[in-house]
């Protein structure tokens, strides 16, 4: 599981470029990287197998980059954008690659410096992949519901609960998957993408899932940077147990329609997980919340197996009563009226253990501390 932070200064709460010192200071014990901007950096978990150790690592990665942070004189801030200042202010890290994307997709870049989670589940082939990253397609939207933590750009509410998602659908190739029926005919697309210069390679192909061009899995890319390590771990249960429910079905993934599917992506970023939600199947509205039980039902006997179904459902309780990181920055926000105060408790959550009275919360170990 990789995840994408903000770096904040302590006074203004505002991005500081200090990706560089971050990554210093973390030593080579973790798998840090730096990102599209100096103002983010990236954590990437090892290979997990059961959902203690996944939470054990989310943990220790947040409060080891915290603490590299805080030796580098910042903070560590989990939130899609940045609640005080703008989303990608200049400049962009200075590497090749980077350069090569502002050059060739030019003002676009601006404002991209957004932080989201990506979900790495391993496969037996790509075949595998793309048949899992179809079948997904029609509940990308509700794991972006779910995990929306963006409403909040300079000070402001956006009116949205996931303005990362606005923005990163810039991107030629960017929100959900093509329904595609075979590794071959992803393979005969991208490479279309990249004769014709749409993009650089195929590490660009930024669909919400999508076969992973370096690793043997498929990678959904759809969340928001979750606020808590919990929330992160909820929504890579998820991920995996559908998965699993995907590969092993003998029915062929649903096919939906794009500009419904399209139409359901906005609605999430929009309502989040308080609203309604545009179901891409049917064509209609349903309370997001009973969408999202609908997307655990489906994975139940995965969930069941990985021993997370109880988990997942409390914490559709838990969200239910505290709402998402969205609804809570905007609390935030509407308690004291100063966007400071917001950006403190979105810092505080960054390396809180998990919600009170939930299981991974004990999987605590002595580094994390």
């Amino acid at each position: 599981m990789e995840q994408e932070f903000f770096l904040v200064d302590p006074e203004t709460r505002r991005p500081v470029p200090e990706a560089e010192q971050v990554a210093r200071h973390s030593g080579a014990e973790f798998d840090v990287q730096r990102e599209l901007t100096p103002f983010q950096i990236e954590f990437a978990t090892p290979v997990c197998r059961t959902s203690a150790e996944l939470a054990e690592q989310v943990l220790l990665g947040r409060t080891h980059l915290a603490k590299a942070a805080q030796e580098a004189g910042c903070r560590l801030l989990a939130a899609g954008v940045p609640p005080l200042g703008d989303a990608g202010p200049s400049p962009l890290t200075d590497e090749r690659r980077y350069r090569l994307m502002e050059f060739t997709h030019r003002k676009m870049l601006g404002g991209q410096g957004v932080c989201g989670m990506h979900v790495h589940v391993g496969v037996p082939d790509r075949d595998t992949a793309v048949r899992i990253s179809t079948a997904l397609r029609p509940w990308l939207p509700t794991l972006l519901a779910l995990s929306a933590n963006s409403p909040i750009e300079d000070g402001e509410d956006t009116g949205y609960a996931s303005w990362r998602s606005i923005v990163w659908s810039r991107w030629p190739v960017g929100g959900p998957p093509p329904h595609l029926g075979s590794a071959e005919q992803y393979d005969r697309l991208v490479g279309t993408l990249v004769q014709t210069e749409v993009v650089l390679d195929a590490k660009m192909v930024y669909w919400d899932a999508r076969p992973s061009s370096h690793v043997p899995t498929v990678e959904v890319r759809v969340a928001d940077t979750p606020q808590t390590a919990h929330e992160a771990v909820v929504i890579a249960e998820l991920v995996r147990a559908f998965a699993r429910t995907a590969a092993t079905s003998a029915e062929e993934p649903e096919r939906v329609d794009d500009v419904l599917l399209r139409a359901a992506y906005w609605r999430a970023a929009r309502d989040g997980l308080d609203g309604l939600a545009v179901d891409p199947r049917s064509g209609r509205l349903a309370p997001a919340r009973e969408v999202a039980a609908e997307l655990v039902a489906r994975c139940a006997d995965a969930l069941r197996d990985a021993g997370a179904l109880a988990t997942v459902e409390e914490h559709l309780e838990w969200l239910r009563a505290h709402g998402t990181g969205a609804a809570r920055q905007r609390r935030a926000l509407g308690d004291s009226g100063d966007p400071r105060e917001l950006v403190d408790r979105v810092l505080a959550a960054t390396t809180a253990e998990g919600h009170p009275g939930l299981p991974w919360t004990s999987h605590r170990t002595g580094g994390a501390r």
